[in-house]
């Protein structure tokens, strides 16, 4: 586990590395990036090769101990340099996480994936049992056209589920569609998802994002109460965190009662 500088979490815990590039999003991928610089450690040794991913997926056991010695509750974002649902992450590997997660209440775990449809399958397994209230459940859509990620992350038993529109490589236009209830319940609506994180793509060969686009997400995400954070933009080609949008800085966070007080940068 290590700090880390990502404005939404606060760490980072890595028990599979390696990946592959399933859509446009990935075209720029900053753990592949990373991954590169760190090849002389034993973790990252082949899985890269000519600088992109070689598909090879790695699951490490010794570092699976690692949140029990977390001394204070944090947040944290799992498999911050890999994929917890990719192909290659056998079954068995992934309800050993989650019984680690399920273990450590005290903390958030941040699961985030490009492949909800297995995150989604996986619960049907039951293997979110236990882990419903503190692992909060994931995907990132880039354009419009990956915008059906979020019915599938709609169909996992989180008690927060999460959407990353980042690196936003377009505009989404009208999302209503994807903000609706997913039952009728005025007094307690449950919503596809319940935290949108938006921000612009950074680093070599980024690809710009307009405010415009970042603007009308916030505002549907307000109408349907889901909670909104604006990570970062580029503005002359410097990565702005946490930049003002309207006025002010947008980092709202949805957590439960029971939560409060984890986060450093919470609402």
């Amino acid at each position: 586990m290590s700090k880390s500088k990502i404005e939404w979490t606060e760490r980072t815990w890595n028990p599979v590395t390696g990946c592959t590039r399933v859509s446009p999003g990935c075209d720029n991928c900053y753990a592949e990036r990373m991954s590169r610089r760190l090849q002389y450690l034993p973790k990252y040794e082949g899985i890269i090769a000519d600088g992109r991913w070689t598909g090879e997926v790695r699951c490490h056991e010794e570092v699976l101990q690692e949140p029990y010695t977390w001394r204070k509750p944090t947040v944290c974002f799992v498999c911050s340099m890999s994929d917890l649902f990719h192909s290659k992450v056998p079954w068995e590997f992934i309800h050993k996480v989650f019984n680690v997660m399920a273990d450590n209440p005290q903390h958030i775990f941040q699961v985030l994936t490009k492949r909800p449809g297995r995150m989604a399958y996986f619960g049907e397994m039951g293997g979110w049992i236990g882990a419903e209230k503190n692992v909060w459940a994931g995907t990132s859509v880039e354009s419009r056209k990956y915008l059906p990620r979020i019915k599938l992350l709609a169909e996992v038993p989180a008690q927060v589920r999460f959407v990353s529109f980042e690196p936003l490589l377009e505009a989404l236009g009208d999302i209503g569609g994807w903000l609706k209830p997913l039952h009728d319940s005025e007094s307690s609506p449950d919503l596809p998802f319940h935290w949108a994180i938006v921000g612009a793509e950074s680093g070599p060969g980024s690809r710009p994002m307009e405010e415009s686009w970042v603007r009308s997400i916030r505002d549907q995400c307000v109408k349907a109460g889901v909670k909104f954070f604006y990570k970062q933009n580029v503005v002359d080609g410097k990565k702005v965190s946490l930049p003002f949008l309207d006025g002010r800085v947008w980092k709202e966070v949805p957590l439960p009662s029971s939560q409060r007080g984890i986060c450093r940068w919470e609402e």
